[in-house]
């Protein structure tokens, strides 16, 4: 009988929250920073992005965008990451910053992401020294 109530609250529960039970792509996209995974992170782009790396800033295809961000992990290789902040409660909306450690120095990334469809896209990419 407990179980049987256990049971019916937590599908109660998904119903309520139906994201509650997906895995959160700030999370992810952490993930793919550590591992300076410029391929995986370029599938959730936009069809076009904002990029601002260090003082270059401009709107590029999600191709181009891959290559500026593969070219960003060759010259600061990861080293690990950490969530900072995210904001996760607006249905069509998600911004991240993510500290990004390297060899040489330390990065704040912030992700915009809006809902196009049924998922998420990054629509701008910030990545910038971080401040002390």
């Amino acid at each position: 009988m407990i179980r049987s109530l256990f049971l019916l609250i937590i599908s109660l529960s998904s119903l309520y929250h139906p994201t509650a039970l997906q895995a959160d792509i700030i999370d992810d996209l952490s993930s793919y920073f550590k591992a300076g995974n410029s391929k995986e992170i370029a599938k959730s782009f936009a069809s076009t992005i904002e990029l601002i790396i260090v003082d270059e800033e401009d709107v590029y295809s999600k191709a181009q965008g891959e290559q500026i961000l593969r070219d960003f992990f060759i010259k600061h290789p990861p080293v690990k990451t950490s969530i900072f902040h995210k904001i996760n409660t607006n249905p069509n909306y998600r911004f991240g910053v993510i500290i990004l450690s390297t060899a040489k120095e330390t990065f704040r990334v912030s992700i915009t992401m809006k809902k196009f469809n049924t998922s998420f896209s990054i629509t701008e990419l910030r990545i910038e020294p971080a401040k002390d």
